[in-house]
């Protein structure tokens, strides 16, 4: 008996141990946490981080000479044609970041969902804009492997060739947008298009007019194949149909929230920008354009000062320093190079202000010319005239004081005629303005197209050996972590600098 009851005293601590494991699981479990996410809301992150960054404004929208600051140190790119892997790097970090990774994601998640088909191609189309922009910026890039680290594990994705890239573009852009369906699933979550099938298809398809016209100088007969598939398929037919991004006080615009912030005063409208505008009397200056009369410094650049009478507006020349910018000031007259005109942040460049992916404007001209090629029908003329006058319409979408008079398209339309013998520079250089703030689609159709013509920026410590800017370099992180791959890519692509040409730039 004795020994019977040291066994039960014995057994209680084990008892009372199993009794306080009972429920243990379960109660520290967060019943209030998500388990899983609605795939939407990860395309709609990959979405709004497609909004380009400010690094932009230090080098594409710098190498096609549409701004520019005589300020080096941080600010070095475009401006002094030298090499500054922090500016190079940053479209390269958001887009693998926060675009290939999220659509990567998405895809994984509803490629075996029928009832969500719409969201995979969705997705599948997006992570192609996103994949054009990278390649087109750098050259030979991940792709096959890209994005899959928290699926596949591959944390030191291979590089592939440019070409194998844009053979994989054209394939998605085709597949997906077909396959979009208005008869299953809506995504009205969607904060691109609200999930509506037939502008996400028109979308698709001026993508891939994109697509085809960038391979117009590396292959002719490809190019055309696909810009007639597009075509076909059916393209923005409005300004309605723009793609564009939205931002709040939570997401903002990466171009204004530095021109509103730290570099308030140190970018500026180029000259070659501003003359152009100027010498065609082109409304859009109006619109886009401020200068703080005799602002001598940044603090002085007051809502008092500004102007925006295009007949003050004054550009600032490329190929200077803070230092001898003291020339050009002097030459124009003005009290300081904080006296030369800015892009109007209080209108074109708020916090606030949509960015532009792929517009009716840059739709219609590339129309202009498919058809100037003989690669499509329809009047040249007619795709140029809507091209001009959409982007002009689309400035009001910026702010109300930055729309054009229809009046003043009208009669600028009437002045500035289209001429079929100067064709595609006419059309190309029409796609630059209205391709204004979005940087890496302006760079790319610069070197697509060889148009505008701009005379090479003379600063005199350019490291660059040509006369312009032809790819961006990669991150030193890559070039750290993942060096067999990148390489690799070197080896065949040709040196990880400034000069070297991207495939399709022959």
């Amino acid at each position: 008996m004795k020994n019977i009851f040291k066994i039960m005293l014995l057994a209680l601590p084990v008892l009372g141990l199993t009794s306080c494991d009972k429920g243990f699981d379960e109660l520290n479990v967060n019943k209030t946490a998500a388990t899983a996410i609605n795939p939407v809301f990860t395309l709609n992150n990959a979405l709004i981080n497609a909004s380009f960054p400010s690094g932009t404004v230090q080098y594409e929208i710098g190498v096609v000479q549409q701004m520019v600051s005589p300020n080096s140190g941080v600010l070095t790119g475009a401006n002094f044609n030298q090499d500054n892997r922090d500016g190079t790097s940053q479209v390269w970090q958001r887009f693998y970041r926060s675009v290939v990774r999220n659509t990567a994601d998405v895809i994984n998640a509803t490629k075996a969902t029928p009832a969500r088909s719409n969201l995979y191609n969705m997705a599948r189309i997006w992570q192609a804009h996103a994949f054009m922009v990278l390649t087109d910026t750098y050259g030979d890039i991940p792709y096959t492997e890209a994005g899959v680290g928290y699926i596949s594990q591959i944390i030191l994705p291979k590089y592939d060739t440019q070409q194998t890239v844009y053979a994989g573009i054209i394939k998605e852009l085709t597949e997906a947008t077909a396959a979009l369906d208005a008869t299953k699933t809506i995504e009205t979550a969607d904060v691109l298009y609200g999930g509506d099938v037939a502008k996400w298809k028109k979308f698709g398809n001026s993508l891939l007019l994109r697509a085809g016209m960038r391979l117009s100088k590396v292959d002719a007969a490809q190019a055309q194949q696909v810009v007639t598939k597009a075509i076909a398929g059916g393209l923005i037919v409005s300004n309605a149909d723009n793609a564009v991004i939205r931002h709040d006080a939570n997401y903002t615009n990466g171009l204004g929230q530095m021109l509103n912030s730290t570099e308030a005063a140190n970018f500026y409208m180029s000259a070659p920008f501003v003359d152009y505008l100027k010498t065609t009397n082109d409304p859009r200056l109006k619109s886009i354009a401020v200068r703080y009369v005799g602002a001598s410094s940044g603090p002085e650049q007051t809502a008092a000062r500004a102007s925006t009478d295009p007949s003050i507006q004054i550009g600032m020349p490329f190929g200077y320093d803070n230092n001898s910018i003291s020339g050009p000031v002097k030459a124009a007259n003005l009290k300081s190079f904080y006296d030369f005109t800015q892009v109007d942040r209080t209108r074109m460049v708020k916090t606030q202000s949509p960015m532009f992916i792929v517009t009716y404007a840059q739709t219609q001209l590339l129309l202009a010319e498919a058809a100037q090629r003989g690669w499509t029908t329809g009047s040249v003329e007619t795709y140029y005239n809507n091209g001009v006058r959409a982007h002009m319409e689309q400035l009001a979408s910026y702010d109300a004081n930055s729309a054009v008079p229809a009046a003043a398209i009208d009669a600028y339309l009437v002045a500035n005629p289209f001429v079929s013998a100067s064709a595609l520079e006419q059309i190309n250089t029409q796609y630059w303005v209205a391709s204004f703030l979005n940087g890496p689609e302006t760079f790319a159709n610069f070197r697509r197209s060889g148009f505008p013509k701009l005379t090479p920026n003379p600063f005199p410590g350019k490291s660059i050996k040509g006369d312009f800017i032809k790819r961006l370099t990669y991150p030193n992180s890559e070039i750290s972590i993942n060096s067999t791959n990148v390489k690799e890519a070197i080896a065949r692509m040709g040196a990880d600098d400034l000069d070297t040409k991207v495939w399709w730039d022959k």
